[in-house]
C-alpha cells in the first residue's frame, strides 16, 4: 500500500511503503519492556505501543487499529485477551510468543484466532518473520503440527458430518434440497414443486440453517458427502 510522500510535483522520488503496525502485550513488564526495544532496534515494522494484559489495553488496542498484536501466551490470560482481540478487531492478525509446540496449546492458539506462534525458544528473528508472514496470510510451523492441524480438521469434519442426520429435513426440505444439487435455482424449484417462489427461500434458509452451511452449494457438498458413505457400503455389499 503506497502513502504520499509529501514531495512536490516533478521530484524524482520513490513512493513511501506503509510499514506494518504492532502492538505488544505482555504482563511482565521487564519482559515487556526488553523486547520492545529489541525490536525497535531492527527497525522491522513500526511499533506503536506496549502494555500489560488488561481490558484497558484492549481498549486501547482498538483505538489504536494496528495491522497485529504480539502477545505473550506465557500467563493465564493470554487466550481470553487472544479471543477478545479476535471479536472485536477481525482484521487484526495476533502472533503469540512462549507457545510450547504441543498439539493441545497450538491448536488451542489456532481455536482462538491466533495466526502466528513463536515456541519459548524462539529468536527475535523468528518472531520479526512470524510478524511478517502472518501479516502475509501465511503459518510456519513444524512439519508435525502441520499434520495435528489437518488430522483436527478431518475429524471436525467428520464429527459435523455425523452429527447431521438427512433424516432432520422434512420431506419437502429433501425435495428442494435434492433439486439444490441438480443445480436448480429458486424460481425454477417453486415451479417443479408448484409452490411459491417464497416459500422456496423460507425452506431453503431452514435447510442452510440444519445443515450449519451458508450457501447452497455448501448445503450440496455436505449432502453429497453424507451420502457416499452410504453409497459406498452398498456398493461394497
Amino acid at each position: 500500500m503506497s502513502i504520499g510522500c509529501g514531495c512536490k510535483a516533478g521530484d524524482n522520488c520513490a513512493p513511501h511503503i506503509a510499514r506494518a503496525r504492532v502492538f505488544l502485550l505482555s504482563d511482565v513488564r521487564l519482559y515487556r519492556d526488553g523486547l520492545l526495544w529489541s525490536l525497535l532496534r531492527r527497525d522491522v515494522f513500526d511499533l506503536i505501543g506496549a502494555s500489560d494484559l488488561s481490558h484497558e489495553s484492549i481498549a486501547r488496542i482498538a483505538g489504536l487499529k494496528p495491522d497485529a498484536v504480539i502477545l505473550d501466551m506465557g500467563g493465564p490470560k493470554g487466550f481470553d485477551i487472544a479471543k477478545r482481540l479476535t471479536e472485536d478487531m477481525r482484521n487484526i492478525k495476533i502472533i503469540a510468543f512462549a507457545v510450547s509446540e504441543t498439539e493441545n496449546l497450538v491448536l488451542a492458539c489456532a481455536e482462538v484466532g491466533v495466526a502466528g506462534y513463536v515456541t519459548p525458544d524462539g529468536t527475535e528473528e523468528d518472531l520479526t518473520n512470524a510478524v511478517q508472514r502472518a501479516l502475509r496470510g501465511e503459518l510456519t510451523c513444524s512439519p508435525r503440527i502441520a499434520g495435528l492441524l489437518f488430522q483436527r480438521i478431518g475429524a471436525m469434519s467428520f464429527k459435523a458430518g455425523r452429527q447431521f442426520q438427512p433424516s432432520s429435513l422434512t420431506l419437502r426440505e429433501q425435495q428442494i434440497l435434492d433439486l439444490i444439487c441438480e443445480g436448480k435455482s429458486n424460481k425454477e424449484i417453486a415451479r417443479a414443486l408448484r409452490i411459491s417462489y417464497a416459500t422456496v427461500k423460507n425452506h431453503v434458509h431452514n435447510i442452510l440453517e440444519k445443515l450449519q452451511v451458508r450457501r447452497r452449494g455448501e448445503a450440496a457438498a455436505r449432502l453429497h458427502t453424507m451420502r457416499s458413505p452410504d453409497r459406498s457400503r452398498r456398493l461394497a455389499g
